[in-house]
């Protein structure tokens, strides 16, 4: 055992051989970074009218002051998803950026205190299982994105009172993280003896977005996390709606041989589609094209980086999103959403109520107003098509939207216009309080959790009552060095 963190990865002989055979391509994503260009009329001609002279008069006034958009968010666009763009305002309002996204600035630059739980630079280990931020950037920027603070590269106060940037992830440091807490699981029976956490057997490659780096980066990490023990690796990616053509032969065939290379580890896409616009094929008039039989068409560079995922059955493809003001705020969107990607082949995991980001008061719709959506949304899917739940994130963990009640509950005093009824669906650490519910008086204007404190009826959550944990429950006391992969 020793005390300081690893210099350097050295990849075993197998790994090795997996990353010799990556080949690595060049794409063209015609991005626009920035409001400049337009400003400036040096955008792509055709692209000038995505913001009109009133736009770019009101958004050159709130330039260098607290209420400067770029300053919270920078901005930034595909060719592809511009195209999309152009034929669909609630698409527009995913990447164009407004001046009311600052009309108000509160909100929390770590939401859910979530660097609590970062015990190496880059990683964050609330759960069973780690997530890691590999980049700070993506092909193009939602504005209502849920890591601002990363993207934009503000710095953050830390919970030991430090302020600093958000950290990336760095192959060495991770494994060694692995390989530690994994040997202390196992030499105490299969739980941490300080954190009561099992074996970490799944990361979220995430950021940013995993998939602007090149094939050998993704592999480099793919295959190293394969060698530390991972048994399932997401890849979160909002890539193939902003540049689907990214998910081409090279990438494919690379997962191909990740998969024959290490074929008892799990691999899962978990995409990022907001509107079925994103996904469906519109004409010039904006309608939806058919078939001859009927079926809605996607857009075909999507469909086809769609087919390349689906089409390999040992990898699992899912989508989940937020629910945004004014982009799919929409019980018919939503349906139409969920209905195609399952009929693509993929699943439909979470639907979310935004997070109390910075300015998210900008973009966040009501707690009821999003399970009302939601509900409404998945009438007449089926059962396999409906599997997405509302969630949102608490300090405490994620967090069920279980249930909006619209009569009063007899006797029950705050009940009197129904209850909301919350369910922890994950929990940090060993999870003690997982499927724990909280039942507040309903308020319809709840934009976040902050507006239920007055209207709290029963709480074994405790998600009205909770403590930040001790930082040195999540902070490794050593690090081992194994003769492969991390030294």
């Amino acid at each position: 055992m020793i005390q300081s963190q690893p210099s350097k990865h050295v990849p075993t002989e197998r790994e090795q051989a997996f990353l010799e055979s990556v080949e690595d391509t060049r794409y063209e994503r015609e991005i626009i970074n920035g409001l400049a260009p337009f400003f400036n009329e040096k955008a792509p001609e055709d692209m000038l009218s995505f913001y009109s002279e009133g736009d770019v008069t009101r958004l050159k006034v709130l330039k260098g002051t607290e209420r400067d958009v770029e300053a919270r968010m920078p901005v930034k666009l595909t060719r592809h998803y511009y195209e999309i763009a152009r034929k669909s305002a609630a698409v527009a309002r995913i990447v164009k950026a407004s001046p009311d996204e600052t009309d108000s600035l509160e909100g929390s630059e770590d939401p859910g205190n979530q660097m609590d739980y970062s015990p190496v630079e880059g990683l964050l280990h609330k759960y069973e299982m780690g997530l890691m931020y590999v980049v700070s950037t993506c092909s193009a920027h939602c504005r209502f994105c849920y890591r601002e603070e990363l993207i934009a590269r503000k710095e953050i106060q830390r919970q030991d009172g430090t302020v600093m940037k958000k950290g990336l992830a760095k192959i060495p440091e991770i494994c060694a993280y692995i390989r530690a807490h994994n040997e202390i699981v196992e030499q105490n029976g299969g739980r941490h003896p300080e954190t009561g956490r099992e074996k970490l057997r799944e990361i979220l490659l995430s950021g940013g977005d995993p998939m602007v780096l090149n094939n050998s980066k993704i592999a480099a990490w793919l295959a190293a996390l394969a060698e530390s023990g991972v048994e399932t690796i997401r890849i979160g990616t909002k890539e193939m709606a902003f540049y689907p053509q990214r998910f081409d032969r090279a990438f494919l065939e690379m997962l191909d041989r990740f998969h024959e290379a290490y074929p008892q580890v799990g691999l899962n896409m978990m995409l990022h589609f907001e509107h079925p616009d994103e996904i469906l094929l519109k004409n010039d008039e904006g309608e939806y094209v058919r078939d001859d039989k009927g079926f809605l068409q996607w857009i075909p560079e999507t469909g086809e980086a769609m087919r390349g995922l689906v089409s390999r059955g040992w990898l699992t493809v899912q989508n989940q999103a937020p629910i945004i003001k004014g982009i799919n705020d929409d019980p018919d969107a939503l349906r139409l959403l969920q209905r195609e990607f399952k009929r693509a082949g993929g699943e439909n995991h979470y639907f979310f109520c935004g997070r109390d980001i910075v300015a998210y008061k900008s973009f966040n719709i009501p707690i009821e107003k999003a399970w009302q959506i939601l509900t409404e949304s998945q009438r007449g899917l089926s059962g396999t098509e409906k599997h997405a739940r509302l969630s949102i994130t608490h300090y405490k963990g994620k967090t069920e939207v279980a249930a909006v009640t619209d009569k009063p509950i007899p006797g029950l005093k705050g009940a009197e216009n129904g209850v909301v009824i919350f369910k922890l669906l994950r929990n940090p650490a060993d999870a003690p309080e997982l499927h724990r519910t909280c039942i507040v008086g309903r308020n319809p204007e709840a934009l976040w959790f902050d507006d239920y404190a007055d209207r709290v009826l029963f709480d074994e959550a405790g998600l009205f009552d909770y403590s930040r944990i001790d930082k040195n429950k999540v902070v490794p006391t050593s690090m081992p060095v194994t003769r492969t992969g991390c030294m």
